[in-house]
């Protein structure tokens, strides 16, 4: 049936979503397939993207220039890079083939097949190409900046950009900013009401009212900062890791100003602090002198706030940019409680390293002294008002978030050169400005006519100058699409808890990831994430298609939207999880006509040799009391395999309290077997879905009302698409719902709605 229906709506699926890599479209469709290659538009474009990092002006590597046609004939050291109408005899594809060691580019990504044969075409067509010099190598200014603007605009944005077109409908913009700056769909109510309002300022006022609503914009945007700061909710962090989720929740509610919130990620305070950020990941056994938590602290900084990569120069002098191994062991030791030795590829130099910030133009270290002395002298010197690139680089970052394109690409490189460098400098002036307001960047951006525009799916021709047309398509990120399931289906998930307090419903970002959101990108985030891939992969397919537990969440979600079920069951007892520990039950059982009595597996580590025990377990009338096994005809409550039911029947017999230690047989607390598991009791017939006890509000309010197949489709649709359904798809939806509604069915609709990339983009 789910084929069925996708090939019955016609899915069309877009250009964007083909797995070419970027650069080799970018090269390949300058010229037609049988016309000659170009060195300006081809050719110097990969050599500057790949090589003349390391391979330029008068210090270039082995004395090897590729800046230019004539330096390549020229060559270095090792002769001649290229000798024209023969490839095979050329140095530089002999290098990058790795026919001749070492294989180039060195310390970076190979080149791909496709920029092979480019090369290798352009050699044996002759190297031709243009004698005089080419565009010099981009440098980026370092100081704030702030550029004359070229349009008359109230907004900064749109003063530097001047683009032709009309802003997208009421409909797909409000899914743009909801999806935007709360991570969630409008609902259809909230959709009409914005779609009916007459006054002309309301995207203005929208904006204002979602980025106000404290608990939204942060349940979004924890979810872009875990991802930057490698802090995760949901797992057991090893050695030293400690979360920063409270502190980084309280940062996003309050709108901490920027330049402070990375201060005090860089110089915490004691205890209170979010000292997880600098600390790092101690990794298990012995790791190379790079990876120690000092040079992570190193890497991990540069990369987040300045849009630089030390990763290679913590190991020795990079290979592709001008960072040497000073530098990282410079910026290292603002966050070492000790003197660190400077260690090139794991070979101690005898040599300490100083406290250095990458930038000496931004003055003398003013102290050397005590570990708090020294973080606080980098928080200065990175959030410093003259450290331009400090601004412009969350700048970047914010506008691709938001357009899908970044200023400079890649994000992590900020030396590149950006397509519209006033636009950038611009925005980071009035950010900084503005006190470093997120929320007013947000607003900034969002509210320029820029960001309204229709999107565009296509990539720039190779050898053209990228020119804004408008944002790019950008696919649902995992906790979105989550999140879009559980408003859509009213079947959220709930957080459990260590113990037995009422746990509540809560959004994705709070939840241990799952196959469907690993799938979906959210990261392991034991490294720094800048960007997620975004382009659809072969495991993303099957899970979406064929996933146990997107095909069990919608069929949960389709049993709620035909069932309407009231809520379930409240348990008498729940242990909280039990280890090596017990926990006493001594509960009323007064009426009671049954009795459940169950065990989960939590998270052991090997559940089938676990035994748990209701021990000592009795029932009360008075001051008698009868055996738990006495009714249960047989079975030892104290030798129970996982997982497991007793359901005890009462009926005809009156007791008022059962009675009980909820506990691990001895020989289960073996650390190989590491029991973890959690014990219930119910006098009525549990949904195994929900046994804890949870509040019942739900980050989305769920809907209570009765659906018929045409008011489910119609509701499905304005939640999922905001847009009623056309005449076709109206016709497919009833031909797999009928006149009915059954679980069934409304899982295949959902199914169905879900997969279209219609949904899956913010267009």
């Amino acid at each position: 049936m789910r084929l069925a229906a996708v090939a019955a709506n016609r899915i069309q699926w877009p250009l964007s979503m083909l797995r070419i890599p970027f650069r080799i479209i970018a090269l390949l469709a300058a010229v037609p397939a049988f016309a000659q290659v170009d060195f300006t538009r081809q050719i110097h474009p990969l050599l500057v993207a790949r090589c003349t990092a390391c391979h330029t002006g008068e210090k270039a590597q082995g004395g090897l220039a590729l800046n230019t046609r004539a330096e390549i004939l020229r060559g270095g050291n090792n002769g001649a890079a290229a000798m024209p109408g023969k490839s095979a005899a050329s140095l530089l594809i002999q290098r990058v083939t790795g026919e001749k060691t070492p294989r180039m580019p060195a310390g970076g990504e190979p080149l791909s097949t496709a920029e092979i044969d480019l090369l290798r075409r352009w050699i044996d067509e002759g190297a031709k190409g243009p004698e005089g010099a080419a565009k010099p190598r981009w440098t980026p200014p370092l100081e704030p900046r702030q550029p004359v603007a070229p349009h008359q605009a109230a907004n900064v944005a749109d003063a530097f950009l001047n683009v032709p077109g009309q802003p997208v409908s009421d409909a797909l913009f409000a899914r743009r900013v909801y999806l935007d700056l709360w991570g969630l769909l409008p609902t259809p109510e909230q959709l009409r009401k914005f779609e009916t309002d007459r006054d002309p300022q309301k995207r203005r006022k929208l904006i204002d009212q979602l980025l106000a609503h404290e608990e939204n914009y942060t349940g979004h945007f924890i979810s872009f900062w875990n991802d930057l700061l490698r802090n995760d909710d949901g797992v057991v962090y090893y050695g030293e890791r400690k979360s920063i989720t409270p502190w980084l929740r309280k940062a996003l509610t309050e709108n901490m100003p920027y330049d402070r919130f990375v201060a005090t990620l860089l110089n915490p305070t004691p205890k209170t602090g979010p000292e997880g950020f600098i600390l790092g990941v101690t990794w298990r056994g012995e790791v190379p002198a790079s990876e120690r938590p000092p040079l992570q602290a190193a890497q991990n900084s540069a990369q987040t706030f300045l849009g630089i990569n030390l990763k290679c120069n913590s190991c020795h002098d990079s290979f592709i940019s001008s960072w040497k191994l000073k530098d990282a062991y410079g910026l290292a030791s603002f966050f070492s409680p000790e003197p660190l030795e400077l260690v090139r590829c794991d070979v101690k130099m005898g040599e300490m390293a100083k406290p250095k910030f990458l930038y000496p133009e931004l003055g003398e270290v003013k102290t050397e002294g005590t570990l708090e002395e020294r973080r606080a002298e980098a928080a200065r010197m990175f959030t410093m008002k003259q450290n331009g690139r400090f601004a412009r680089t969350i700048v970047n970052r914010y506008w691709k978030l938001l357009f899908g394109r970044a200023i400079v690409e890649p994000v992590d490189d900020m030396s590149a050169e950006p397509w519209n460098a006033d636009l950038l400098d611009a925005l980071a002036w009035d950010f900084a400005g503005r006190g470093y307001d997120l929320k007013h960047l947000l607003r900034t951006l969002m509210n320029s006519r820029a960001y309204q525009l229709p999107s565009i799916a296509d990539a720039p021709k190779s050898g053209e100058r990228y020119t804004f047309r408008g944002p790019h398509s950008r696919r649902l990120t995992a906790e979105q699409y989550a999140d879009a399931i559980a408003s859509i289906t009213g079947d959220w998930r709930y957080k459990p808890t260590n113990n037995a307090a009422p746990t509540r419903y809560v959004r994705e970002w709070e939840l241990k990831s799952s196959s469907l959101t690993r799938a979906l990108g959210r990261p392991n985030r034991d490294q720094v994430v800048t960007e997620r891939l975004d382009q659809p992969t072969t495991l993303q397919s099957l899970e979406l298609v064929n996933g146990q537990y997107l095909a069990h969440w919608l069929r949960e979600g389709a049993r709620r939207l035909v069932e309407n079920p009231p809520p379930a069951p409240e348990n008498l007892f729940d242990s909280g999880i039990v280890r090596r520990n017990a926990a006493k039950a001594d509960i009323s059982i007064k009426g009671a006509k049954k009795l459940y009595l169950i065990v989960e597996n939590v998270d052991s580590y090997d559940p089938k040799r676990v035994v748990a025990m209701w021990k000592d377990a009795v029932l009360v009338k008075g001051k008698e009391s009868t055996p738990l096994r006495d009714l249960l005809g047989g079975v030892d409550p104290e030798a129970l395999q996982l997982p497991a039911t007793l359901t005890v029947d009462l009926t005809g017999r009156k007791f008022d309290r059962l009675q009980a230690t909820a506990t691990v047989a001895k020989q289960s607390m073996e650390s190989d077997i590491g029991p973890a598991i959690r014990f219930f009791i119910f006098d009525r017939e549990p949904d195994r879905t929900q046994m804890v006890r949870v509040v019942e509000e739900t980050p989305v309010a769920r809907l209570r009302e009765r659906f018929g197949p045409d008011s489910l489709v119609t509701r499905v649709y304005r939640h999922a698409l905001q847009r009623d359904p056309a005449e076709a798809e109206r016709r497919v939806a009833a031909s797999i719902l009928g006149d009915r509604l059954g679980v069934d069915a409304v899982e295949d609709f959902l199914w169905m709605v879900l997969q279209s990339p219609e949904f899956q983009y913010i267009r």
